[in-house]
């Protein structure tokens, strides 16, 4: 059984790579940067590394392994280099290589454009996060309640189909009364494609990898369905994070660097969380992730018109794991003492 810094040998690598190559480009300004960067995208990435656990005790260690491996290389180079710059490229109406020079020579208006685009952005991420939350909460085969006087009714709601969908457009459609009317109609687009966007991701991995009815609305197993919705929260996660990065630094690369530091780290919690069992033994550990997810995507659809800090979102997912925590030690104490 691997000790627990044992996880960490990689990250910890990953991270030291990082605040050297962060030297080079900036000086001590950037290593400081860097390192505030990658504590920032694991305390809002923590229960986004709790919700993987959910999914990968479920795969078998092969798969785990091509997560961690492929998946950060995915979440690095993917979510936090290559993504900001089509973003820019498609909202800019610019050349991606036009794109890539903006980040390195023009970085004012590289951010300008990227912050142009964050209604959308917003939209989309917050839409999808809405759907892995209540998708979580109204499956029908759910029996355990943390917050019972609100899951229990959710369970129930969940006996009418596609309501989670009904439920995230609603959302959409009411904060998108809040915005100026030439953003209107971009929100509830993009809106729409993340509601459809998990739709396909999570139809995709019970297709190409069916399992049992009853419980496959909320196990997603194991193959490149599952592989692709793991990534894609990931990627839902990513945008709130990127986005903050810019109140520090405009310099893409810096901000790639400290963000896939950080990101190598959720995953490295993700697989202790899953090594150590921690789930099986702490029974609301999971439900506390999901409210966290669904207070991050409301943050990020209502907070579209202000900036709200990320130390208020970090700290509000803090909380709401810590508490689902303490409330499962203290149901596993009562449960002893009624054996006894």
């Amino acid at each position: 059984m691997k000790t627990i810094i044992s996880h960490f040998w990689g990250s910890f690598t990953v991270c030291i790579v990082a605040v050297i190559a962060a030297f080079f480009l900036g000086g001590i300004g950037a290593v400081f940067t860097v390192c505030f960067l990658t504590a920032l995208e694991v305390a809002l990435s923590f229960d986004n590394a709790v919700v993987n656990a959910g999914v990968l005790e479920h795969w078998d260690d092969p798969w785990r392994q091509r997560f961690l491996l492929w998946g950060i290389l995915v979440a690095v180079f993917l979510m936090r280099l290559i993504f900001p710059l089509l973003i820019v490229s498609l909202v800019g109406n610019i050349a991606p290589t036009h794109a890539i020079d903006l980040a390195i020579y023009w970085p004012d208006e590289y951010a300008r454009i990227m912050a142009s685009a964050h209604h959308q952005i917003a939209a989309f991420g917050g839409a999808f996060l809405l759907m892995v939350c209540f998708s979580f909460f109204v499956a029908r085969h759910k029996t355990e309640h943390w917050l019972f006087y609100i899951e229990k009714p959710l369970t129930k709601l969940g006996q009418m189909e596609a309501i989670e969908a009904a439920i995230a457009l609603l959302v959409i459609i009411m904060v998108s009364y809040i915005l100026p009317q030439v953003h209107r109609n971009e929100f509830i687009l993009a809106g729409m494609w993340g509601v459809i966007t998990f739709i396909l991701t999570k139809g995709m991995a019970s297709l190409l990898n069916p399992g049992n009815p009853e419980t496959a609305q909320h196990i997603v197993r194991q193959g490149v369905g599952g592989f692709l919705y793991l990534e894609l929260i990931d990627a839902s996660f990513s945008f709130d994070g990127v986005l903050g990065a810019f109140a520090l630094t405009n310099n893409l690369f810096i901000i790639a660097l400290g963000l896939g530091a950080g990101a190598m780290f959720v995953r490295s919690f993700t697989i202790l969380l899953v090594h150590k069992g921690t789930l099986g033994q702490y029974r609301y550990l999971e439900h506390g992730a999901f409210w966290a997810i669904g207070a991050l995507a409301l943050l990020m659809l209502f907070g579209v018109n202000a900036h709200i800090p990320e130390a208020v979102t970090g700290l509000l997912g803090a909380f709401l794991i810590i508490a689902s925590l303490f409330s499962s030690i203290l149901a596993n104490r009562r449960e002893r003492t009624r054996k006894h």
